[in-house]
């Protein structure tokens, strides 16, 4: 048979027979839709996460109280750990693999005025002149801080582009004063925009000397207390291997800190990789989830393809009698129920697609997440969808190849 009168006999088929086609692969229609929906929408925050964690900067290294990591964190214990000093930052900035050293504290704003404008969680950091090249911050007006800023303890700021919005919407902010907690703070310049972060802005930040910041605020109880501990940025010098510049800052705050060879670290050392394994961590759940559904689904959707051939050959014994009477090979028939099956399944494979993309497209609109479709995930789900078809369209295809047609003509 040629395939093309194989295709047409199979669209007849599913004409004569529609509802019962559709809901024999809902099955794979969900799995698909599932497998296609969740990859979009993890591979969107893959794009976006390493976007977010390359603006941190390629090689800087992270100087601070506790390790980053998923898992519970013994407070207590990092509780007793001693701070960081600025002796520490300058102790590092000795170091023969260390080029630029940024220290600078940290604590949150729940509220701030300006006339009758307002804006809400803020983040207020000390940092030095160095910190926007460290951190890859830009100056879309005004300046930086500067070292005489620093020298000097100048009351003055640098802001985001939320604080901007929300407190200058229709004005210059250059020169305008800001009340921080009871503390007049004029404004030098403005940030250029990072954008949000998994629907959370990254622009609600507001940068002080570091030396102004010690002398102006105290560390706030609890978490406050946690923020407002000294952090290091640390930047390599080129062509130093980022391992090796940590190995030294390692052995040098064990020299500092009078650690025993068996004693455990009592700082933390964080890079960029150390949210990249987070983030695979957190992800990796998700792909579990994702495979549990979608092999629940194919494997329902494929047991109802079998299901539905099997009905098939039974319904259509005399036809494939016939057929062998006239001419048609073992063959013939093998490959036309085949290929049903297999249409059956793409076909809730190319629903199943739509579906999926639709959904992340929805979901992208609806909370700001972006959705990313490569075509390998529509291969997949194509892939996905033959497989099944021709894995559960086997058996009744090679049962209605085997038919004897003089029994087949018999059949009532």
């Amino acid at each position: 048979m040629r395939f093309w009168e194989i295709v047409k006999l199979a669209l007849g088929t599913f004409q004569a027979n529609r509802l019962r086609s559709f809901l024999t692969t809902l099955g794979i229609i969900i799995g698909v839709m599932t497998v296609i929906a969740i990859v979009s929408l993890i591979q969107g925050m893959n794009y976006e996460v390493e976007r977010q964690i390359s603006s941190l900067g390629s090689n800087v290294i992270y100087l601070q109280k506790v390790s980053w990591g998923v898992g519970q964190i013994d407070w207590d214990e990092v509780s007793r750990r001693p701070d960081l000093t600025l002796e520490d930052a300058v102790a590092i900035g000795r170091l023969s693999g260390v080029a630029v050293v940024a220290p600078l504290r940290s604590r949150m704003i729940s509220r701030l005025n300006y006339r009758n404008r307002k804006a809400t969680n803020l983040e207020l950091s000390g940092v030095t002149p160095v910190y926007a090249e460290v951190a890859n911050y830009g100056i879309e007006s005004g300046r930086f801080i500067s070292a005489d800023d620093s020298m000097r303890k100048r009351a003055v700021c640098v802001i985001g582009g939320y604080v901007v919005d929300n407190l200058f919407p229709d004005e210059e902010p250059i020169g305008k004063e800001l009340l921080i907690e009871g503390k007049k703070f004029t404004v030098i310049g403005t940030l250029t925009r990072k954008g949000s972060f998994l629907g959370q802005t990254q622009d609600n930040v507001i940068f002080v000397p570091l030396a102004t910041f010690e002398k102006s605020f105290r560390a706030q109880p609890g978490w406050g207390e946690f923020a407002h501990a000294l952090s290091i940025m640390i930047v390599p010098k080129p062509g130093v291997a980022l391992e090796r510049v940590i190995d030294q800052v390692r052995e040098l705050m064990r020299r500092r800190h009078g650690l025993k060879y068996d004693q455990p670290d009592d700082f933390g050392i964080n890079t960029q990789e150390t949210l990249r394994t987070i983030y695979r961590n957190i992800t990796r759940v998700a792909f579990i989830v994702m495979i549990a559904v979608a092999a629940i689904s194919l494997l329902v959707g494929g047991i109802g393809i079998m299901n539905i051939m099997l009905v098939a050959v039974a319904e259509r014994t005399r036809e494939i009698g016939l057929r062998k009477a006239l001419g048609a090979t073992t063959g013939d028939i093998l490959y036309q129920f085949l290929f049903e099956s297999v249409l059956l399944a793409l076909t809730g494979g190319a629903i199943g697609i739509a579906l999926g993309l639709g959904i992340a497209k929805v979901v992208e609109l609806t909370v700001h997440l972006r959705a990313a479709a490569p075509v390998w995930t529509i291969v997949l789900g194509f892939g996905f969808s033959a497989v099944v078809g021709i894995f559960f369209g086997i058996y009744p295809a090679s049962r209605a190849a085997r038919l004897d047609p003089i029994q087949a003509l018999r059949y009532e």
